[in-house]
């Protein structure tokens, strides 16, 4: 048994079983990250030692009876997720060496679970990009090719994830940063619904937008973090005061009856048609499990995109102004304050940091505000209604997580519009703050894999994973593992 290649829930049992300590499951994880890692770069920061030490006293705690969820399940944190005592750099230079002194709110509630934490993975700067490309520390390669891109911004997370070197988990995700890459690395990506995760210690991108959520090997193991990971918090001002249901408990459950909406605006001109064919697949194995697809149409699905890049760029202007030199993190010199202000961003920031910054300061200018920011504001409540009234006939909506597989690292890096398009399918989700999942549902004809995205009404998580995890087990594309 290969113990890199375990879930949460097998290691859980093997553990609780006395079959593995603790110790061997953390030390079987950094052999394979020393085998794999200077091929993959998943990781910024390592945190060995630690993780050791720690492994030695859930062993002890589960001698003496003390139960948790995660007792000794080595998971892997996207490094724009505070870690207290742990550099948190957003693999950017001007956070290069910050060390966090408090603990985000899901770390925090996966500690009093047990979890060991392994590392610090890489993702594009300040979660800005689709392939983590964008890192100040290098970009990260895709287990099955590595040398294709990964996607983004939580490359680091997905591909770690892909490859062994951990056994679950944490992205972020503000325009589809953990459906994407969990698409292209062949693995599964949980966007939970805004507001229903706390992002107290997520360092903003657009507070609008972003979500903390897991990416993990099957459905189940989403499941289980998710539980961990939602409820209410009085931290986040934008934490929804709902309760949480069990949400492993829906697995398994019959999906008879379950209207599925294919949208044909997600089935356009252009798109791979490998990535076409393996959803469509998809659909017609969920109808013969007993859901019934229903043609659906969401009218202003063509302004994502455009829609989502004034918002979310003009959310990062605001978030962004706060790296000045002056507080914490980098500091170039200069002969005056304005100077010094300058050459710190000028030298702090990566080039698609700088080209959000710049377009998102325009569009909150005097003079564009209304015509740019103030617009897309009412483009995103039209989007929103419109998956409002789909969900009114409706129990969930299919849709290729990405318009093609995972393309080659430098193919789209000087043409920012195409990178963009990379999240054509997942962006709406973010503006419209409803849950997503991505689930493997096939291979390309270059052994690539690809994703397919269940969406679900405003907090009910429970159907999407009821449905991902029914066609999950009628199919076996989670069980393949990339040669490396």
């Amino acid at each position: 048994m290969k113990l890199y290649n375990l879930t949460i829930s097998k290691a859980r049992e093997a553990i609780s079983k006395g079959e593995v300590s603790p110790s061997e499951l953390v030390n079987a994880i950094f052999k394979r990250i020393e085998d794999v890692e200077e091929k993959i770069k998943a990781y910024v920061t390592l945190t060995k030692v630690r993780a050791i030490e720690e492994a030695k006293q859930r062993g002890i705690d589960i001698k003496k009876g003390i139960k948790k969820e995660l007792a000794g399940i080595p998971l892997a944190i996207k490094d724009n997720i505070c870690t207290e005592g742990v550099r948190t750099t957003c693999s950017s230079r001007i956070l290069e060496n910050f060390i966090p002194p408090y603990e985000s709110t899901v770390t925090r509630r996966l500690k009093e679970e047990g979890y060991i934490l392994i590392g610090k993975t890489n993702l594009d700067e300040f979660a800005m990009g689709s392939s983590t490309e964008n890192s100040a520390f290098g970009a990260t390669k895709n287990p099955w090719d590595i040398s294709r891109i990964p996607g983004g911004s939580s490359g680091g997370s997905a591909s770690a994830v892909a490859s062994g070197e951990c056994i679950a988990a944490l992205g972020s995700d503000t325009g589809g940063s953990i459906r994407q890459p969990a698409a292209l690395c062949g693995v599964v990506g949980l966007k939970p619904t805004y507001g229903s995760v706390s992002r107290y210690g997520l360092v903003a991108f657009a507070s609008s937008l972003d979500q903390i959520g897991p990416i993990t090997k099957d459905v189940r193991d989403s499941a289980i973090l998710l539980n961990i990971i939602s409820g209410h918090d009085p931290l986040d001002s934008t934490s929804a005061p709902i309760s949480v249901p069990d949400f492993e408990s829906v697995l398994g459950k019959d999906i008879k009856g379950i209207k599925i909406g294919i949208p044909k605006e997600y089935f356009i001109e252009g798109m791979d048609k490998e990535v076409e064919s393996s959803v469509m697949n998809a659909v017609k194995r969920l109808e013969d499990i007993g859901a019934i697809p229903v043609n659906i149409t969401l009218p202003h699905t063509d302004y994502a995109v455009a829609t989502y890049y004034i918002l979310a760029s003009s959310e990062a202007s605001s978030n962004l102004a706060r790296y000045d030199g002056v507080k914490y993190g980098f500091r170039a010199e200069g002969k005056d304050l304005m100077d010094m202000y300058m050459k710190t961003r000028a030298k702090g920031f990566g080039t698609e940091v700088k080209r959000r910054i710049m377009l998102g300061t325009y569009a909150l200018s005097a003079g564009y505000y209304e015509a740019y920011y103030g617009k897309a504001q009412h483009v995103r409540t039209l989007i929103k209604r419109d998956f409002e009234k789909v969900f009114e006939t409706v129990d969930i909506i299919i849709t290729p997580t990405t318009p093609t597989p995972a393309f080659k690292i430098g193919e789209k890096v000087d043409d920012p519009l195409q990178m963009y398009l990379s999240d054509i399918f997942t962006i709406s989700v973010n503006l419209a703050g409803i849950p997503a999942i991505s689930i493997p549902c096939g291979f390309s004809s270059q052994n690539l894999p690809i994703g397919m995205q269940i969406i679900g009404r405003h907090f009910n998580e429970e159907t999407i994973l009821k449905v991902a995890y029914a066609y999950e087990q009628s199919t076996e594309w989670h069980l393949r593992k990339p040669d490396l």
